[in-house]
């Protein structure tokens, strides 16, 4: 008896083979129109942004009769590591440490206040408990721009509220003579440690964005707490532990699967936070609050650099990724609960 024959025929009298082929290529048919949408708006700029950063692409090759981009290989490569860009004050290892110290300063604060928000909304017989979530959910809604509006103003060094707070509260208690604090344009850096520079206004965009990032940490921390079985809580206060230990031995295990990839998404989101970085300071002062995204914007929006953009973003994708699979493997956060 063959193979064929041997095989157990379907309902209409069809091989089991053939019905799983026709299955197949079924499941296919209605995963084509999306490939097909896929490929047009996000794998062929993907691949023309690769092919785009080895040429000198510009403007001018987009006319009607004018050559093509030549190829230039890895020059534009090198001049983003030989900081030859006509940028003021470009330094690519000097935006790259700035960059990572943002993100994991902005990141480390959004996911500690997110936690304890929630620990403290979570506590049972709370009044208003409701209320006070759907207040902390609101900047999430705001959009970026405005935020970046708003905190710009409150930072104004003649009428922004941060500084009239500061000279109507400190400078009553101490009785200091009133100032002017210019929190986004101060030149001179509150720190400097090799490539790393903290300016004035990097604490300035640092509050603003931990008003704009800590409520998502806070919700998905409440999303965990709520899946904690009491059981477990009952078990831990029968056996004696207080409340730290049952923080330690309950409730942080199992906030750990939800908070650790939320916090390399948080990463990523504040590492390529343009708005803050643009619209609130500009990248001042002299360029020591620019990112690695708003770099790459003025390279296409200002110098028409194309080519060197592209080899910048390539360089963005390659430190994301080596900074997100690290981050997975030391804090396995991709791993299963029980490993």
């Amino acid at each position: 008896m063959t193979a064929a024959a041997a095989e157990p025929a379907g309902p209409v009298g069809r091989p089991s083979w053939w019905r799983r082929t026709v299955n197949t290529r079924t499941a296919y048919l209605f995963l084509l129109p999306a490939l097909l949408v896929m490929a047009i708006i996000t794998f062929y700029p993907l691949v023309f942004q690769v092919w785009m950063a080895f040429t000198d692409f510009q403007l001018k090759n987009l006319r009607p009769g004018s050559p093509g981009p030549a190829i230039v290989g890895f020059k534009n490569f090198l001049r983003i590591l030989d900081n030859n860009i006509v940028i003021p004050n470009f330094d690519f290892v000097r935006i790259l440490v700035f960059n990572l110290f943002w993100a994991f300063t902005n990141v480390i604060i959004h996911v500690v206040i997110g936690v304890a928000v929630a620990l403290v909304l979570n506590v049972e017989g709370l009044w208003g408990k409701r209320i006070w979530r759907a207040v902390y959910i609101l900047p999430i809604a705001i959009p970026p721009i405005i935020v970046a509006t708003v905190w710009r103003n409150m930072f104004d060094p003649q009428y922004g509220a941060v500084n009239q707070l500061i000279n109507g509260t400190i400078g009553v208690l101490f009785k200091l003579p009133p100032f002017q604090l210019d929190w986004l344009n101060q030149p001179n850096p509150i720190l400097t440690a090799g490539p790393l520079i903290l300016p004035l206004a990097y604490f300035a965009l640092l509050a603003a964005n931990i008003w704009l990032g800590w409520p998502l940490n806070s919700v998905v921390a409440t999303g965990a707490l709520q899946s904690i079985p009491k059981d477990l809580y009952e078990a831990a206060e029968m056996d004696g532990a207080g409340y730290w230990d049952r923080l330690k031995t309950v409730t942080l295990p199992f906030l750990r699967p939800a908070m650790l990839p939320f916090a390399i998404y948080g990463f990523v989101l504040t590492f390529n936070l343009f708005t803050l970085s643009y619209f609130m300071s500009g990248g001042g002062p002299f360029g020591q609050t620019e990112l690695l995204v708003t770099t790459a914007y003025r390279l296409v929006q200002e110098q028409h650099l194309y080519g060197v953009a592209a080899a910048f973003a390539i360089f963005q994708f390659f430190i994301l990724l080596v900074i997100t699979l690290v981050t997975n493997r030391l804090a396995r956060a991709t791993a299963s609960f029980d490993a």
